[in-house]
């Protein structure tokens, strides 16, 4: 995110702003999941998503036993993707999570190794399918309105921030939990767990905290 708080500008241009450092910080972070999730207007943005391309993190993870790449699951409601983007061509599995109307289609098409129709968007047990799936530890890659319902839910044990050395401002660009927001006496709660240094960028590493009430912010 940029130094106040904004993952892309008012335009929700396609956030480019991260240094090599920080793209490298990210390849370490998604090599170490069984499953990548983030939301359909995250690939409507960028059309690609980041793989695992180091050998020695290749390496690392078949070494335990686990595929090269871990799994790279789209969550959308409106599941209106080009098939002709770069993303269905990336040498990962790819898995798409929409509700029933439109996992027929793409159930019909090799685009989506699996595609989990999703009658009601209850975090928990979405998550709890995934992990009898074999997916036990997964990074949300967002937007902010996937994090906010995630940690709505209760559902996000870690949260990794970089902090970019540019302002975006603006009443409309998003920052890295949008939606509704949160009462400040109901916020998330985190505990800094790191801070390291890369350049001009601060990698955060955060804990939520699991014992405190969330709720939203009221109109």
């Amino acid at each position: 995110m940029s130094a106040d708080g904004k993952i892309t500008d008012h335009l929700h241009s396609p956030a480019r702003f991260g240094s090599s450092q920080d793209k490298a910080h990210l390849e370490r972070q998604i090599a170490q999941q069984d499953g990548v999730l983030f939301g359909g207007g995250t690939l409507r943005a960028y059309h690609t998503s980041l793989s695992v391309r180091t050998p020695a993190l290749i390496e690392q993870r078949q070494a335990e036993n686990r595929p090269p790449q871990p799994i790279q699951m789209v969550c959308s409601r409106r599941a209106d993707f080009n098939p002709d983007w770069r993303f269905f061509q990336q040498p990962f599995p790819r898995w798409l999570l929409t509700p029933p109307e439109k996992a027929r289609f793409w159930q019909q098409s090799p685009h989506f190794e699996r595609v989990l129709a999703i009658e009601s968007w209850h975090w928990p047990a979405i998550l709890s399918q995934l992990y009898d799936f074999g997916l036990h530890k997964l990074a949300i890659l967002g937007g902010g309105e996937l994090v906010a319902q995630l940690l709505e839910a209760g559902c996000v044990d870690e949260l990794w921030l970089t902090v970019c050395p540019l302002i975006l401002g603006g009443k409309t660009a998003p920052t890295p939990v949008d939606g509704e927001g949160f009462l400040a006496t109901h916020a998330p709660q985190l505990e800094l767990l790191t801070v390291q240094q890369g350049g001009q960028e601060v990698f955060l590493h955060f804990r939520a905290k699991k014992n405190h009430p969330v709720g939203k912010q009221s109109e």
